[in-house]
Formats: C-alpha cells, structure tokens, sequence
C-alpha cells in the first residue's frame, strides 16, 4: 500500500511538473524542453545528462531495473512522444527521432500507447 501511495505522489509530482512546460515546449522554447527532460529523468530517478541518451532498449532495461517501469510507462512513453514533438518544433530532427524511438520501445515493451495520454495528463 506505501509504494502505491509514493507511486502516486511521484506521478502526480510528475504530471505537474511536464503539463506546466509542456505547452511551451511544443512551441518551440528551449528551456521547458529541457524542463519536460528533466522531469522524465526525475521519475525515472536517473541522471538527466545520461537518461535520454541512452538507446530506446537500454532506457526500457534501466525502467525494468527500477522495478516502477510498469507504474510509469505510460506517463514516460507519452513525454516522450511529445518531446519529439517539442524537438521537431525547434528543428532537431535527431533528438526528436531518438524521442520517438524510446517512447516506442517504452510503448511495445510495457504494453502501453505512447501516443494516448494517460490517465491524469
């Protein structure tokens, strides 16, 4: 029941956090894009400078290790999704088609789709 309960606190922490850049981001504003990033590596609870560069199998193999992968697949792989999003805005074909894959992968090996928001985004 306590890990439920933090599970909630962090993703209710979490979904704060993106919704307040988010909008921003996707307009092009390069700060909330790195705010949006962080707030994914935060709930991942890695390090933001390593968490988004790892390979879309390794980031879903660091989720599985952290054993909260399934209770924060579907708030990862739609950042993620609308991260891309962000980047194609600004112009930064190579980071948004890393975004895309990642949440793909996050998507098929968490049986989630990164494109439908989850429950309280």
């Amino acid at each position: 029941m306590l890990q439920k309960d933090y599970i909630l606190e962090i993703v209710g922490d979490f979904v704060d956090g993106v919704a307040k850049h988010l909008d921003a981001a996707l307009t092009g504003d390069a700060e909330a894009t790195g705010a949006v990033e962080q707030d994914v590596a935060g709930l991942l609870d890695l390090d933001p400078e390593v968490a988004l560069t790892l390979s879309p199998d390794s980031l879903v193999t660091m989720m599985v290790l952290s054993g909260m992968g399934d209770s924060v697949a579907a708030y990862v792989a739609f950042s993620l999704t609308r991260l891309a999003d962000a980047y194609e805005a600004q112009g930064d074909a190579g980071t948004a088609a890393l975004r895309r894959a990642q949440a793909a992968a996050v998507g098929e090996s968490f049986g989630c789709d990164p494109t439908v928001a989850p429950e309280g985004f």
